[in-house]
């Protein structure tokens, strides 16, 4: 039987957009017929239609590729020559951002015609060190919006967090400011970024210095928060091994983040992790994982009671197979995707480089209902980026799902970003 999900109440404007009844859509049709019949609508429709091409499906001619998905999807190619890529943003023109961590590059993929493959690749900013985490920020300022000259492109590099004054039309960007001073010794270099709910402050995750250990630093294996007009930090949360990517779910607000799991324990041990990471909660690292079991190979103090129970530590919300190394995380929206979909999570599963058998590879679906509860096992959404030989051809990293039944994915082995999309409608 088909599962049908509830359509839920939105916790914001923007997201009760997408989620507009059929009465809602007929009224917004009257406003924008009227609006747009103005000399003011016109103008701004014009204009628009300029800056923003619709997307448009792939050329028939387009051959897609060799991956795995569910029937009426398929994948093709939006751009080649990316290497190393990893996080995608939109830019106020809705042209692809891609940050290129290992080339210290971040590069624009316009796609001007709309024929749903990037035009070329273009350098914005080069010389960086490992930048990852991308956020663009406009400032509001009425019509004059129109030309998108307030924009700030916000980079995570290893050692800082930077704002740069970003130009969409020439793609360019000039250095403005240090928001944030970040340590840079040890491993898990990746620094991400996410703008929180309340519009004002900047989540930036900065992974743990070594594999399990207790650290010096306040900052490492945790997210801190960020005000770009206030200096300094704070602590949003902790015991967070090494927290890649977050994101923001439609209808609770709650952020929710793939946490990856310490190695050496074997196959099996620990899981990785989704968590739902709230403000002051610690997530157990070093001396937990997972649902709260006790790392008692590395801790290995006595007590009279389990030192990870709650309230003292926050167990995962979601456990994943040992070394998939899930990093992209994305919610499925409303429009364009099938319905039994709706808010359904996608996470990517980078893959393993330390297990006897390897594991992940693919993008998983995780049936959830409109709160965010999960309601059945997770189902392969995306495979093929193993050939039959077990050869990796590809690595999935970043997840951005659009409306209209389309989704890109970033791979940081074939340098490559697909583009996903719906091909039919039940």
């Amino acid at each position: 039987m088909t599962k049908l999900k509830k359509r839920a109440v939105c916790y914001t404007a923007v997201n009760c957009m997408r989620k507009t009844t059929a009465l809602t859509l007929g009224v917004l049709l009257l406003l924008s017929f009227l609006f747009f019949m103005s000399p003011v609508g016109q103008y701004v429709s014009g204009v628009a239609s300029l800056l923003r091409p619709s997307p448009a499906p792939p050329d028939e001619s387009d051959e897609a590729l060799p991956f795995t998905l569910p029937q009426e999807f398929a994948a093709y190619m939006f751009a080649e020559n990316v290497p190393d890529a990893r996080v995608m943003v939109r830019d106020p023109k809705g042209v692809l951002l891609v940050s290129e961590t290992n080339q210290g590059k971040v590069v624009a993929l316009p796609n001007l015609d709309a024929d749903g493959k990037a035009d070329r690749v273009v350098t914005i900013l080069e010389g960086l060190r490992k930048p990852h985490g991308l956020l663009v920020l406009c400032g509001e300022t009425g019509f004059e919006s129109i030309d998108q000259d307030n924009c700030s492109l916000i980079v995570a590099e290893s050692h800082r967090v930077a704002a740069y004054r970003y130009d969409a039309d020439t793609y360019s960007a000039v250095f403005e400011k240090v928001l944030v001073q970040l340590p840079d010794d040890g491993g898990h270099f990746t620094r991400t970024l996410i703008l929180h709910p309340d519009n004002k402050r900047i989540l930036v995750s900065v992974g743990s210095s070594c594999n399990v250990c207790t650290e010096k630093d306040e900052r490492r294996a945790a997210i801190l928060a960020v005000d770009p007009d206030k200096s300094g930090f704070e602590i949003f949360a902790t015991g967070l091994r090494n927290t890649v990517f977050m994101t923001t779910h439609y209808v609770t607000g709650d952020i929710w983040g793939t946490d990856m799991g310490r190695d050496n324990l074997g196959d099996d041990l620990p899981p990785d992790e989704v968590n739902i990471i709230r403000e002051g909660s610690n997530y157990g690292w070093p001396t937990c994982y997972g649902k709260n079991i006790h790392d008692t190979n590395f801790d290995k103090n006595t007590y009279i009671r389990n030192p990870c129970i709650e309230p003292l530590e926050t167990p995962s919300y979601i456990d994943i197979p040992a070394h998939s190394a899930p990093l992209g995380i994305a919610f499925i929206p409303e429009e364009g995707w099938p319905e039994e979909w709706w808010y359904d999570a996608l996470v990517a599963y980078h893959g393993s480089w330390n297990r006897s058998t390897p594991t992940g590879y693919k993008i998983v679906r995780f049936p959830l209902d409109t709160e965010g509860n999960p309601e059945g096992e997770p189902i392969d959404f995306m495979t093929g980026f193993r050939d039959e030989n077990g050869q990796v051809l590809g690595r999935p990293v970043d997840i951005l799902i659009e409306p209209g039944g389309i989704m890109y994915v970033s791979d940081d082995k074939a340098g490559r970003i697909y583009r996903v999309s719906r091909t039919s409608v039940d």
